[in-house]
């Protein structure tokens, strides 16, 4: 009997032996001093005495939500995903370990302030409690977290590295001699994840004469977690975290809110280098002389059975960074800036902004390289800046193409003052909107002009849910909380105000009654050209649009505008201005008969084949067309709907499932007190027996939000659970 129950302990006692007596002891003192608050939806409210002590708590709740999603971006940001997910995975570790560099982020966190310490090491403290807490959760392969991996991204948004358009295969081919497989992530052209919407309301432009916010970032689904952090040292900030972050990604607090989209600034660049081979060393040529190519092993680990092996790599280096590919017989290095301690001190700072002043001040540190930030605060401002982190460089070259890496007119000049990039400030058209589209028509009539900056700080260009902003904003106003999210779910999807006439000008030309063509597309066009080109559960329009429409977009893609590079607005208009009958009218034609494969007709209502069901973390589980699901009338950003959600069929569904789109979404307005509504895909906790895993999944497929408890005494009315961490 004891050796049986030895046996059964054991797991644990390997698991435990890592963490001391002292540090539990530790732990459990700093957990007596946080109080966790969980409201009727699932939503954590952290309470510490030290800003220390509530991101202490803030980790604990994020463990207890889904603790696997937060373990994963840390093995991804560390480099380590093969060891998880096997050899598929090297090369996406390579790319990371070439720009990402643990022994960096060592250094950073042992020269950081005293004040930031404490809070990376309240970081590790509360994940290393949760596990010696939770001796059921099994980590797939960090069975401690060191302080440290907060030093490993830049500015919040794990997933954004930039390293020009180099990407994992570029690395594969260069170091891996195309030996080692890659994981490739299957999508539709159209169903690409495009980033996010912002809008800022000013008080000219509100009911109450106080500034309003929106934030909707589109993200992969269950990428950010709803939280609330409160402290005795003057922190009170809510929103939305990624999975791991100790501080509040996009949110607000009591004075101010900021939203963050993604952004095409150019923050990395790729070099040209001239390499030559000498007595078994690489050198290459900068300002007319050679320099040594730095060389470093790094080594990789990964799964193979039930076993580990590992496989060591001599990765190049250059003053400009680490070379990681080869174009016509030339390498190409990267200079970036993709992890940074002034990066997470600004992530930190700007969550205590007490306005406007206050939040530009921690912008001025200029660390924040994928993000334009849109913002409002509680005196009535509103901005915009388009990026951050901007280096400055030599106009004359074009910044989006490798660039000469052997003269020194290609090197960076350090990098542009705040009030150089391009932005907005409390604009006179009395709104703001980004929607990962152009700076150039952020606030109407009061955007700032092309003309005025260098290409390479604004190369971003305009897309169909920027124009559907632009007009739901513009046409506005006496705005509310509600008439704000009523614009941001607008479903008016603006890309088919383009593509349907022009499909229905060349088929009333060309087709006559009685051809075959006719015969089979006539109904179907006369639907288009009814349609009000709103996307809806009830709408068959739209199910035939977005099935057509994924069979147009390679061709869309490929349309050249011109001699530079179109965006997708200017390509669509060219494209279906230019296009001819059969161009646009076969791909109808097969995208109906697909329907009638699939379903029999093509009569199809949206919401019938458009569906939302929540999965677990099971990387075994898969949609499915018979287990549950719920009807949703959006669709896709690429279309212009601005409450975006990507959908596609996977192996073994005919009818398509929601992956990723509108996430957290929030409309917040600021006054003598903060009101705020929230919704949240499914749920706040990803455990499927938790009756928080889809109590929001009804009202998200409806664009329903809930009231936002943000003070204390609204919290306590209505809590669910209150607790310490460890309790």
């Amino acid at each position: 009997m004891k050796k049986t129950l030895l046996l059964l302990l054991l797991p644990f006692l390997l698991f435990a032996q890592d963490f001391s007596k002292d540090e539990v002891s530790r732990w459990q003192r700093q957990a007596s001093r946080v109080t966790i608050v969980r409201d009727t939806w699932g939503i954590p409210h952290i309470y510490g005495k030290t800003d220390a002590d509530a991101v202490f708590g803030l980790m604990y709740a994020q463990c207890e939500d889904d603790f696997n999603r937060l373990e994963m971006n840390y093995i991804e940001k560390l480099g380590r995903m093969a060891e998880v997910k096997g050899e598929a995975a090297l090369a996406g570790d390579l790319y990371v370990r070439l720009i990402i560099d643990s022994a960096e982020a060592v250094d950073d966190y042992k020269k950081s302030p005293r004040w930031l310490q404490k809070l990376m090491n309240a970081y590790a403290d509360g994940i290393n409690y949760y596990l010696h807490t939770h001796p059921s959760t099994k980590p797939a392969l960090l069975r401690r977290f060191r302080p440290w991996y907060p030093l490993l991204w830049t500015d919040g948004s794990i997933g954004a590295i930039s390293t020009g358009n180099i990407s994992a295969r570029d690395v594969r081919n260069f170091y891996l001699d195309g030996s080692s497989p890659i994981g490739a992530v299957e999508t539709e052209p159209e169903e690409r994840l495009t980033g996010s919407n912002g809008f800022a309301i000013a008080p000219s432009k509100t009911q109450s004469g106080n500034a309003i916010l929106y934030i909707n970032p589109h993200v992969t689904f269950y990428f950010r977690p709803e939280v609330h952090a409160v402290s005795g040292e003057g922190l009170n900030v809510y929103g939305a975290v990624t999975w791991g972050q100790f501080f509040i990604y996009q949110g607000f607090n009591e004075h101010c809110g900021w939203m963050h989209t993604s952004s095409n600034v150019d923050v990395s660049d790729m070099y040209l280098e001239k390499t030559v081979k000498k007595n078994g060393r690489f050198t290459y040529e900068y300002n007319k002389s050679e320099k040594r190519v730095t060389e470093r092993t790094i080594t990789l680990r990964y799964k193979a059975g039930e076993g580990v092996q590992s496989r060591s790599v001599t990765a190049f280096f250059t003053h400009h960074g680490p070379v990681m590919a080869k174009r016509n017989g030339q390498w190409i290095s990267v200079r970036s800036y993709n992890r940074s301690l002034t990066s997470l001190i600004q992530s930190w700072e700007r969550t205590k902004s007490t306005g406007f002043a206050s939040f530009k001040k921690s912008m001025t540190l200029r660390a924040n390289t994928s993000n334009n930030t849109v913002f409002a605060d509680d005196k009535g401002n509103i901005a915009y800046w388009h990026g951050d982190f901007v280096p400055k460089r030599n106009a004359s070259f074009d910044w989006s193409q490798p660039v000469d890496g052997t003269t020194p007119a290609t090197e960076w000049k350090g990098l542009h003052p705040l009030d150089e990039i391009v932005h907005v400030y409390n604009p006179s058209s009395g709104w703001i909107q980004n929607c990962n589209s152009t700076p150039f028509t952020v606030s109407g009539v009061s955007s700032p002009k092309k003309k005025d900056y260098p290409v390479y700080m604004a190369p971003d260009g305009e897309n169909f849910r920027g124009l559907n902003a632009v007009r739901v904003l513009s046409k506005g106003t006496g705005f509310t909380l509600d008439k704000v999210i009523a614009a941001g779910y607008d479903p008016t999807l603006t890309a088919f105000e383009v593509l349907v006439p022009a499909l229905v000008s060349a088929f009333e030309k060309h087709v006559k009654a009685g051809d075959s063509l006719y015969a089979r597309l006539y109904e179907a066009v006369a639907v288009l050209k009814a349609w009000d080109f709103r996307s809806g559960e009830n709408s068959v329009a739209t199910t035939i649009a977005v099935d057509w429409g994924r069979l147009l977009t390679p061709a869309i893609q490929r349309t050249r505008v011109g001699k530079g590079e179109a965006d997708l607005v200017e390509k669509t208009r060219h494209y279906a201005a230019t296009a001819t009958l059969e161009e646009l009218a076969l791909p109808l034609l097969s995208a109906v008969r697909d329907l009638e494969k699939r379903f029999g007709r093509w009569r199809i209502p949206w919401g019938e084949i458009n569906r939302y069901q929540r999965l677990t973390d099971d990387l075994e589980e898969r949609f499915d067309d018979n287990q549950l699901s719920l009807p949703v009338g959006f669709a896709s950003s690429q279309w212009g709907m601005l409450a975006a959600f990507s959908s596609r069929s996977f192996s073994g569904t005919n009818k398509r499932y929601g992956y990723g789109g509108s996430s957290f979404i929030c409309a917040v307005e600021f006054g003598k007190k903060v009101k705020a509504r929230s919704l949240l895909t499914g749920g706040a906790s990803g455990d499927p027996s938790s009756k928080h895993f889809t109590d929001q999944a009804l009202m998200y497929t409806k664009g329903q939000f809930k009231d936002v408890w943000f003070y204390k005494e609204d919290v306590l009315k209505h809590a669910e659970k209150t607790y310490h961490p460890g309790e």
